[in-house]
């Protein structure tokens, strides 16, 4: 796995934004259950994952960014 993208979010998985939503809220929500359950380490790392999603999701959102990628052009092929 190339590290590079390991946090890459620009995926037409995210397009819709009821997923983007849902996805940001869960992080959110999941570092509050951390945090009253006395895990600050996770606490922060959840919150810290939600700050980040929103920012990359809401904030710097770009629609060509979640396109399905084009298909190559296959190449002709004769059938000599």
């Amino acid at each position: 796995m190339d590290l590079r993208n390991a946090f890459e979010v620009r995926h037409p998985f995210f397009r819709p934004l009821w997923r983007r939503i849902v996805v940001t809220v869960l992080c959110a929500v999941w570092a509050g259950v951390e945090y009253q359950g006395g895990n600050a380490t996770w606490a922060v790392l959840f919150a810290a994952c939600a700050i980040y999603l929103g920012y990359r999701f809401f904030v710097s959102f770009d629609p060509a960014d979640y396109e399905p990628p084009a298909a190559a052009p296959q190449p002709e092929r004769s059938d000599s």
